[in-house]
C-alpha cells in the first residue's frame, strides 16, 4: 500500500524531474487512491473535478465514496443523492446510499440493495450486502441464503463466507462456522479480524483455538456480529464510475 500511496503522491506532485504539474489528476488517479486506502486523497482529486464539473457522475460517485471511507455521512449521502437526480437509475448510487444505511437502518439499506439486485442479480457484492442488511435485522436465515448466493456466484469471494459462518454460528450452527473459516485462518496470510473471528466461532464451539499463538486475537472480541464488508474500493457498475469489487 505504501508503494501504491507514494506513486499517486508521485503523480500528483508531478514527479518528473520538473515543476509539478497543475494540470488536474483524472477520475483514475481518484480510483487508484480510493484502492490503495487513501480516501483523502481521491476526495481531493474529485473536490477539484467537480469545480469544474459539478454534474460529473463518476466523480460524484467517487466523492461519496470517499467521504465514506472518511466517516463524512452526511457528504457522502448528499452526493450518492445528486447523482440520482442526475441519473435517477443509478445502481452505485442505490449500493453507496444502503451501505451508508447498514448501521442505523437495515432496513432501508435492504430496500436498497434489493433494488439494486432487480438490475444486477448476479452482483455477488450487493447480495454479501443484502445478507449483512438482513442480518442486522435477526433474519439470518434469509442472510444465509443471501451469502450462499454470493458464493456460488463468486466462490473464491471471501466476505460472504466470513459472513455466512458468522450468522451459522448465531444460529446455533458454531461447529460448522469453524469449519468454513478454518482453512482461511490456517492459510498463513490470515488478517487479525480473521483469526479474531475464528478464535470467536471456535469458543461458540466449545473449541478453544490453539494455544501456539497462531490465532491469538489482535483484539478484543467483536461483538456476536459484525459485518465483514468488501475492502474499500469502488463499486461494481456499468456505469463509467468507480472500479470494481470489494474483499475483505
Amino acid at each position: 500500500m505504501r508503494t501504491a500511496c507514494l506513486a499517486i503522491l508521485c503523480v500528483l506532485a508531478g514527479c518528473a524531474g520538473g515543476a509539478p504539474v497543475a494540470q488536474t489528476p483524472g477520475l483514475d488517479i481518484a480510483r487508484a487512491a480510493l484502492a490503495s486506502g487513501s480516501p483523502d486523497i481521491a476526495l481531493r482529486i474529485t473536490q477539484e473535478r467537480l469545480v469544474t464539473a459539478p454534474d460529473d457522475v463518476s466523480a460524484l460517485l467517487l466523492q461519496g465514496e470517499a467521504d465514506t471511507l472518511l466517516g463524512d455521512r452526511l457528504a457522502a449521502e448528499a452526493a450518492f443523492r445528486r447523482v440520482l437526480i442526475l441519473r435517477p437509475g443509478s445502481v452505485d448510487a442505490r449500493m453507496g446510499l444502503g451501505r451508508l444505511e447498514l448501521v442505523d437502518g437495515p432496513t432501508q439499506a435492504e430496500l436498497l440493495f434489493l433494488e439494486v439486485l432487480a438490475e444486477r442479480p448476479r452482483d455477488p457484492v450487493a447480495l454479501n450486502d443484502l445478507g449483512i442488511a438482513q442480518d442486522l435485522q435477526g433474519h439470518h436465515s434469509q442472510a444465509q441464503t443471501s451469502y450462499r448466493k454470493a458464493l456460488g456466484i463468486s466462490p473464491n469471494m471471501q466476505a460472504p463466507l466470513v459472513n455466512l459462518a458468522l450468522s451459522l454460528a448465531l444460529t446455533g450452527q458454531a461447529a460448522e462456522a469453524r469449519s468454513l473459516l478454518a482453512p482461511l485462518a490456517r492459510s498463513g496470510s490470515a488478517s487479525p479480524r480473521l483469526q479474531t473471528d475464528f478464535n470467536l466461532v471456535s469458543q461458540m464451539a466449545g473449541q478453544p483455538p490453539p494455544a501456539d499463538g497462531l490465532l491469538a486475537p489482535s483484539a478484543p472480541h467483536p461483538p456476536p456480529f459484525i459485518p465483514a464488508t468488501e475492502a474499500p474500493v469502488p463499486l461494481t457498475s456499468g456505469e463509467p464510475a468507480a472500479a470494481p469489487d470489494t474483499a475483505r
